[in-house]
């Protein structure tokens, strides 16, 4: 006990801040020359901008494509020829209609000289483009930052099949009016949200409790934990794009114009702390990936959750400051897994999140319209051909498929039949012993 009492002070607000701190766990051996590799994307580390995006089809000849970015992401320059301070991007957007096989069905460019406002955290764009009625689409966003000479790339999926799916919805706050990217809402927030077709009378709001389940170690032939229960309450209001909603209890709110009709737009409540975990209740479930069910339980059941958290990671990391370097890496993997990967759950708790948590961020990732490939390197092979050496990089490799989901664009499953070797028992030894695992340095396991 006598280590629980010098660390019991030790946990603290695990906030947005980590995203800007460089994880020595993170680094990659050195840069990628694979002009297809976009594990920036999953890396913070390596990527500058992290645009925003979302599309709502306004007429079934037009879409919008809305881009936002922080101007914490922008650098800022006064070498042009107004002098001011400006930040200087190039957006290159490509539609693909899937529907007919990735056939090119509009391309559109934009320059952008962002003059920087004082004060002003963020700035949108919005991009219309040619579409047609009934058709799957995928836009594939390419950013230039002139300045720095950095791009960024996103695949962004909608569709014009129906009148009723969320890209007819629209989601702003309602008092400074401000579009929202992101599904997630706070306890007291306020919001409007705006259907850009047909006159409806109604919105009907369905709520489902939050999904809870933790996917199983990917060694494991399991079929995926998914959400598969109906909702507790069906509630019917008068609708209207400038009447306040809010959602004050934790869970899944749809909002459908009809009883009956199973499409719409998601709002999620996902507890005030979200993305970060400050409770000690909040810590111990992503213990889940290595920890055993008896500890879990143990730890869910503890008077003294902090003290009972503390020791758990004292153990594992041997001493205080050890401990302390696990909980900061392990952590800040859960937040990036949040924002990288919530769909209608927690990012910590989708199959992308899991790997992400134990294995870091990937050093390859491959996406196409289908779903994206994990690479993790593997330690450097040595082979000898007479008096020369040549050395070789092999990765092991994780499979997801993108899948259709009511609630959420950003569903994603493990496919588990092609990752037959995952090195999952030894990453949880590598984590219990205090080492952040790594592929490529199995030696100190």
């Amino acid at each position: 006990m006598k280590n629980s009492k010098i660390i019991r002070g030790f946990f603290i607000l695990l906030n947005l801040a980590l995203i800007t701190g460089v994880i020595s766990s993170c680094k990659t051996i050195k840069s990628s020359t694979d002009s297809k590799d976009l594990s920036y994307l999953y890396n913070p580390v390596k990527n500058l901008i992290s645009p925003s995006y979302s599309v709502i089809n306004q007429s079934d000849e037009s879409s919008i494509l809305s881009v936002k970015f922080f101007a914490s992401d922008l650098q800022f320059s006064e070498a042009n020829p107004k002098g001011i301070p400006a930040a200087e991007l190039l957006i290159v957007v490509k539609l693909f209609n899937i529907s007919q096989g990735k056939l090119l069905a509009d391309t559109v460019s934009f320059n952008l000289s962002i003059a920087k406002v004082e004060g002003r955290p963020e700035y949108m764009y919005n991009i219309p483009l040619k579409v047609e009625k009934g058709v799957e689409y995928t836009a594939e966003v390419r950013i230039l930052d002139r300045l720095r000479l950095a791009v960024v790339q996103a695949f962004i999926p909608f569709n014009t099949l129906s009148y009723n799916n969320k890209y007819n919805f629209i989601a702003k706050g309602h008092f400074q009016k401000n579009v929202l990217f992101y599904p997630v809402v706070r306890t007291n927030e306020y919001v409007n949200l705006v259907y850009s077709r047909m006159p409806v009378d109604s919105l009907y709001i369905s709520f489902y409790k939050p999904f809870r389940e933790v996917p199983d170690p990917p060694s494991m032939i399991l079929p995926e934990k998914t959400l598969d229960y109906d909702p507790e309450k069906v509630v019917a209001i008068a609708y209207s794009d400038t009447m306040p909603m809010m959602f004050p209890k934790e869970g899944i709110y749809f909002c459908s114009t009809g009883r009956d009709i199973k499409e719409g737009y998601t709002f999620l409540n996902l507890g005030s702390s979200f993305p970060t975990m400050t409770a000690p209740e909040e810590m111990i479930e992503p213990l889940a990936y290595i920890a055993t069910k008896e500890e879990l339980a143990s730890l869910r059941s503890a008077v003294r959750q902090k003290v009972a958290l503390d020791d758990f990671w004292v153990k594992c990391g041997g001493n205080i400051e050890k401990a302390r370097e696990l909980i900061r890496i392990y952590y800040t993997r859960v937040l990036y897994s949040n924002y990288y990967f919530t769909s209608y759950k927690e990012g910590w708790r989708s199959e992308r999140g899991m790997i992400y948590i134990m294995y870091g961020p990937p050093d390859k990732v491959y996406k196409n319209t289908e779903g994206e490939s994990w690479g993790y390197k593997k330690a450097v092979i040595k082979s000898k051909w007479g008096d020369r050496y040549t050395l070789s990089d092999q990765y092991l490799f994780f499979n997801f498929r993108r899948k259709d989901n009511t609630f959420s664009d950003n569903d994603y499953y493990l496919s588990r039949s092609e990752t037959l070797v995952t090195n999952w028992d030894q990453a949880v030894i590598s984590w219990r012993k205090g080492i952040v695992f790594r592929l490529d340095n199995p030696k100190d396991i």
